[in-house]
């Protein structure tokens, strides 16, 4: 692996364009995306999954950013527009929103390819010498200096970023590649049930990241060579990257940690599973993902909110404490306990109550004596007094809580109003049989 820390390197950063694919709805996050795209999505207790791309655009050198937006984008445009709209474009740098506006047809964008033509004026206009396409929904720090500086020298058309995974997990999951020994594509499936494995690790196999280095005036041409194919799903997975390999130099590009030993830390918190595991993976002792980098900070928008306050300390047991966790500015813990979790800003948690191995996301109130433990509480949830949750399977069901694969209970507004709707509904109606008797 490259590193990139010389003069030659931030030359060809100032000359690449990002341009972020962040319009996915997420569906396999359930009600998490009910409102809003993937992208825009909070994590790790105070940013949002858009931040990592983003941030790692900035540490890298790379100030010319795009970024495509198109499902529920209000929040994440919202979010953009306040917490990275302080670039000073008199130096040329700049974060653009670029959503579907059906420039180029009567369709919103059809697919990861088709966003990228659809705004082909954009890049033309900037002019830049080379393209750095990105996924808008993985987590992860990276230096794309450094595939850059292995797109430039080894000649390729495109470079596609590329991890070594088990080839159970990316089964029917992730794009594939095979290569030669110089790390040329030579085949890439879209999500294939049987992975290619790799001839030194044969429980492994290269799984795409979603990021991809082009030459501009390439980039082009397989654009309009797309938009112009009948059947194609304008897809990169699935279209751009199968044409490009038959006649062209398209390499991968093989994502490592700084020490070239441990593996990198990426996560594509697609699922509540996954989601959660990665939240969870920030409150470890040592963090995989170190959030904690001076040298690679995570950028984002937050609210100006107090310090975290813990308040009590009674004999009784009514005690105000959080351990193995992480809390954000603005919360409260009164009198309750906090066990291996993570909460964002404005989290109120009263007395008696006990969260263990939990996501809580902002603004929520959890009442007196509740209990909750492995699960997801959504934005402005309001948890009431007493309440279990993630005890008792059976009762979580009944509620109307949605339990993922792996038994992680999600809650949000909707489900809890619909809950005491339900309940107001049966009280009513013992009033009516009660004045009837």
């Amino acid at each position: 692996m490259v590193h990139s820390n010389c003069r030659y390197v931030s030359q060809i950063t100032r000359d690449t364009l990002a341009l972020i694919l962040a319009g996915g709805k997420g569906s396999r996050l359930c009600e998490l995306t009910q409102y809003q795209a993937k992208p825009a999505i909070h994590f790790g207790g105070k940013f949002r999954v858009i931040d990592f791309p983003l941030s790692n655009c900035i540490n890298s050198g790379i100030r010319q950013i795009g970024v495509m937006t198109q499902y529920k984008a209000y929040s994440l445009i919202r979010h953009l527009s306040r917490g990275w709209g302080h670039l000073n474009r008199d130096l040329g740098e700049y974060v653009e929103l670029l959503p579907a506006s059906q420039q180029y047809s009567s369709n919103w964008y059809e697919g990861t390819a088709d966003a990228l033509y659809q705004n082909i004026e954009f890049i033309r206009e900037h002019a830049p010498k080379y393209v750095v396409v990105l996924a808008g929904d993985h987590v992860y720090k990276m230096d794309y200096g450094d595939m850059l500086v292995q797109h430039v020298e080894s000649g390729a058309d495109m470079t596609v970023s590329c991890i070594e995974m088990p080839v159970q997990d990316a089964a029917g999951t992730f794009g594939v590649m095979c290569v030669d020994k110089h790390n040329r594509i030579i085949n890439f499936h879209e999500k294939p049930e049987n992975p290619c494995p790799l001839k030194d690790k044969p429980n492994h196999t290269l799984a795409s990241m979603g990021n991809y280095v082009f030459n501009t005036e390439f980039l082009i041409q397989q654009l309009i060579a797309d938009a112009k194919k009948i059947g194609s799903q304008h897809d990169f997975g699935r279209d751009i990257i199968p044409a490009a390999i038959e006649s062209n130099q398209v390499m991968a590009f093989r994502f490592c940690s700084s020490d070239g030993k441990t593996a990198p830390y990426w996560r594509d918190v697609g699922t509540l599973d996954s989601f959660w595991q990665a939240n969870m993976d920030l409150v470890d002792i040592t963090p995989e993902l170190n959030i904690y980098d001076q040298d690679w900070p995570i950028w984002t928008h937050q609210k100006q909110s107090p310090p975290a306050k813990f308040i009590f300390n009674d004999e009784g047991g009514r005690r105000g404490y959080a351990v193995d966790s992480t809390v954000s500015g603005g919360c409260i813990i009164s009198g309750a306990k906090i066990d291996q979790s993570l909460l964002f800003s404005d989290v109120h948690v009263h007395s008696f109550s006990h969260i263990e191995q939990s996501v809580i996301l902002p603004q929520v109130d959890i009442a007196q004596h509740v209990t909750i433990k492995r699960a997801i509480i959504d934005a402005g949830c309001q948890i009431p007094q007493g309440m279990t949750i993630g005890v008792d399977k059976q009762q979580d069901i009944a509620r109307g809580f949605r339990i993922s694969k792996d038994g992680i209970v999600l809650v949000t507004k909707d489900m809890l109003d619909k809950q005491k709707n339900s309940n107001a509904g049966v009280l009513h109606d013992d009033e009516q049989l009660r004045n009837l008797v």
